[in-house]
């Protein structure tokens, strides 16, 4: 690529001929000639960053795992948000509103490590509790440390004694923290806890911060300081975010996937509420799947635990590589199905379409339904779409080419040499329409960035919107770019006055 900052004045590197190749050569005759025509335009020093593309991600390092154990109600969600600093986990007044085992990253003292946040455990439970305690269970067995919290004000209960025999069982080293504590009457209420023999009871109030830092100190104190050596993969896992309205098939659809039972799964509409972060293995490849709580009609219009879930659902989507969209295929699509398709792209997150419950759809029904879905997602036609049956597993098997094809797509850079090159055939065969008098022209095109891919266009004149969605369009022809949204942005500059 030329460098523009050591030519003088007129002068223009052109690259040597390939031999090997005559095509690739003549496109960067082309890039280099128009990189020198752009020498005449005021260019910013956005522009200029824009011409030299992106950086590489950032790889993290393994840290040191810390659970969050108790019954329900006693402020385990109240204390991981005291903790990371900000009210991540769903909170609400009543039991059983956190379900499954939430990660988050927190930092103590100058130390990082993973906060896991987990529902209530109860003994002899069924239905969606016993799915619950068992994720619980889960959580210890991941853990490196453990917090118990019990309830300062109730006191000692059996299933707090229960969950102490599980936590010995474990091996895991515990501190208690005594939650709820308020004043004089509650360190009296805290120092009863030492029966339950796990040491000292450390008094804290979850919702005012008091005796947080003590309870820090202490749980980092047993917290192992080295991590074991960790053979990294030369490609980070894919994040893959599981959306789409309530009771779609999400967490069944993960559990598929991760062929076991990771998150709980119940009849009931809305029981995922955190997103939850699932490292599994697919086809021999790890991945990490966010099974995120479903999305509702109006966020403004929610309540209560499923008005931050909402909010906790777009974070899921921000931080993802790729979105699976999860759309009932038993129901007409919704404006709340469109309102998560939309939320992808604008997120710039690459997509697959995943229509889910396939299997109730009858076999004279199927056509219409195709149709349908032709019409009502006409301008997603660049997106997968899988029909499935995560219950079954029915054609589950087509999903990870889906999600390879639209990954590869995000992470696809078009060489500017090709891209010049397309754009102008594309301009000579179909210019830009004349409007008062005059006619934009198109004179050099970028691939400023990838995941997604967005172009960047320095033109002479305003493109209008219809001439962008053709230039779109055609760039999908001749590129591909399946499964991933494009961004194409238009900086009109004029020539630079003469002095």
């Amino acid at each position: 690529m030329t460098d523009f900052d050591e030519l003088g004045p007129g002068e223009t590197e052109l690259p040597a001929p390939h031999e090997s190749d005559p095509a690739e050569s003549l496109d960067e005759i082309r890039e280099a000639a128009l990189r020198a025509g752009l020498e005449a335009y005021d260019l910013t020093e956005e522009d200029l960053a824009a011409l030299e593309g992106d950086a590489a991600p950032v790889v993290e390092e393994a840290l040191p795992t810390l659970a969050i154990i108790g019954r329900p109600n006693v402020g385990k969600s109240t204390l991981v948000n005291r903790i990371i600093g900000k009210r991540l986990a769903v909170v609400e007044d009543r039991p059983g509103v956190t379900r499954d085992r939430v990660n988050y990253r927190a930092e103590w003292a100058g130390r990082d490590f993973m906060l896991l946040d987990t529902g209530g455990w109860e003994k002899n439970v069924t239905g969606i509790d016993l799915s619950v305690a068992q994720a619980a269970e889960a959580a210890i067995e991941l853990s490196d440390a453990i917090i118990l919290v019990v309830d300062a004000t109730v006191g000692a209960t059996s299933t707090d004694e229960q969950v102490v025999r599980l936590l010995r069982k474990s091996g895991k080293p515990v501190v208690l923290a005594a939650n709820k504590v308020d004043g004089p009457q509650g360190e009296l209420e805290a120092a009863a806890l030492w029966n339950l023999g796990l040491g000292e009871p450390y008094a804290i109030s979850a919702l005012h911060g008091r005796g947080t830092g003590d309870l820090l100190d202490a749980a980092l104190a047993i917290l192992p300081t080295e991590m074991p050596q960790v053979e990294v993969p030369e490609d980070m896992p894919r994040r893959i975010a599981l959306v789409g309205r309530p009771n779609v098939g999400k967490s069944s659809l993960l559990n598929k996937l991760a062929g076991e039972n990771r998150v709980v799964v119940h009849d009931v509409a809305g029981t995922t509420r955190d997103p939850v972060d699932e490292t599994v293995e697919i086809d021999g490849r790890p991945f990490v799947l966010v099974d995120t709580a479903g999305i509702r009609r109006r966020v403004h219009q929610t309540k209560g635990a499923d008005f931050y879930a909402s909010l906790r659902t777009q974070t899921a989507i921000e931080r993802a590589e790729i979105a699976l969209v999860l759309l009932d295929a038993s129901a007409p699509l919704t404006e709340q199905d469109t309102r998560v398709i939309s939320q992808v792209v604008d997120a710039g997150r690459s997509m697959v379409l995943v229509f889910n419950k396939w299997d109730l759809v009858g076999e004279d029904e199927r056509f219409l339904l195709e149709r349908s879905i032709e019409q009502d997602l006409v301008q997603l036609r660049w997106a997968p779409r899988v029909n499935l049956s995560a219950r079954t597993g029915w054609h589950t098997n087509r999903l990870m080419p889906a999600v390879d094809l639209a990954l590869s797509s995000w992470d696809q850079r078009v060489s500017t040499g090709r891209l010049n090159t397309f754009l102008g055939e594309l301009v000579a065969e179909h210019p830009h329409p004349v409007r008062s008098g005059k006619q934009p022209k198109i004179l050099f095109g970028t691939q400023a960035s990838t995941r997604p891919p967005r172009f960047v266009l320095f033109s002479s004149g305003f493109l209008d919107p219809t001439y962008r969605r053709f230039i779109e369009r055609r760039l999908r022809e001749n590129f591909g770019f399946e499964g991933t949204p494009i961004q194409i942005s238009v900086r009109v500059r004029e020539k630079r006055k003469k002095r």
